[in-house]
């Protein structure tokens, strides 16, 4: 490297450095500003929360003053004592994140029975609600469902296009699903998924989408998906589950494992009270695609008829 170059890089790494100190001040700043206003809102002096919360009042003292670097296990008792969640002292302090605030704090009072109308409600006054909806199909369910089958002749048969969830994801990372993971673990996986199905939701205001078997599994990604589109499950035993995948010639699932049927049971065991949410159920169980897509067209019409509007 030349002198002049190493001088070039050195100053753009100081000055990197020096842009990412001022940000973490920043950041500790309005942490600090966010605590003291939360802790005043309730009444309550530095001593009184650092007796609920086990934080002394010299940490608390750092802390609100923008000095403290606190750990993430003492935020969370700060913010247990404050009765908030910790997030709520995370987030950048705006109007706008006020509000969310407020609005959550709002329906965790809610009961659980009356959410799926309020959601309803919201969607109709931020998105159209379910006129927009209908124009959108996503298929969700494990492996082996019939999701890209079946969504691929449902899309022909309506003019629209067929999107494979996963395969956004693909081109995005420019790589396989299996180096996703292993680069960049669960979580990159996530954060592509989730980018990938903001876009095709942007672009694509009719489309059947085909789902990765777990996008169930992250509840933004889910509720983003659950809020635009006609969801629906596409449900077999998990025999047939298995059965289908390996029909494909894919025996990955059996290889070296032999408790591999147990585990997907328990997979399907345990999404399925999400699975369920979606706005249509069907059972392929035992019927071939031409039988399965004729039970799916069916029943959108018939979900559609009972949401439009009157």
């Amino acid at each position: 490297m030349t002198p002049t170059l190493e001088r070039s890089t050195t100053a753009r790494s100081a000055h990197s450095s020096a842009s990412a100190a001022r940000t973490d001040e920043a950041f500790l700043a309005d942490l600090g500003e966010r605590v003291r206003e939360l802790r005043a809102r309730r009444g309550m002096s530095r001593r009184t929360l650092a007796d609920a919360s086990g934080v002394s009042e010299r940490y608390l003292a750092e802390l609100e003053s923008g000095r403290g670097n606190i750990s993430v296990l003492l935020l969370r008792q700060i913010a247990v004592a404050l009765s908030l969640p910790v997030e709520d002292l995370l987030r950048e302090q705006d109007q706008r994140s006020l509000d969310l605030t407020l609005i959550h704090q709002m329906l965790a009072r809610v009961p659980q029975h009356r959410l799926g109308e309020i959601r309803e409600r919201l969607l109709q006054d931020i998105d159209g609600g379910t006129a927009r909806r209908n124009q959108r199909i996503a298929l969700v369910g494990l492996r082996g469902a019939g999701k890209s089958t079946l969504g691929q002749r449902l899309a022909d048969e309506l003019g629209t296009p067929f999107i494979e969830l996963d395969r956004e994801v693909e081109r995005d990372a420019g790589t396989s699903l299996s180096e996703i993971f292993l680069l960049y673990g669960q979580g990159g996986y996530r954060r592509y998924e989730r980018r990938c199905l903001e876009r095709v939701l942007e672009s694509h205001a009719r489309c059947v989408i085909a789902t990765g078997g777990s996008i169930v599994s992250e509840p933004g990604t889910y509720a983003l998906l659950l809020g635009t589109c006609t969801s629906v499950w596409l449900r077999a035993a998990p025999e047939e589950h298995m059965a289908r995948v390996i029909a494909q010639g894919d025996t990955r699932p059996m290889a070296d494992n032999p408790e591999a049927m147990e585990d997907l049971r328990r997979i399907l065991q345990g999404r399925e009270r999400l699975y369920r949410q979606a706005d249509v159920i069907v059972d392929t169980a035992g019927r071939k695609p031409e039988q399965s897509l004729r039970d799916l067209k069916r029943a959108l019409k018939r979900a559609q008829k009972e949401t439009a509007p009157r």
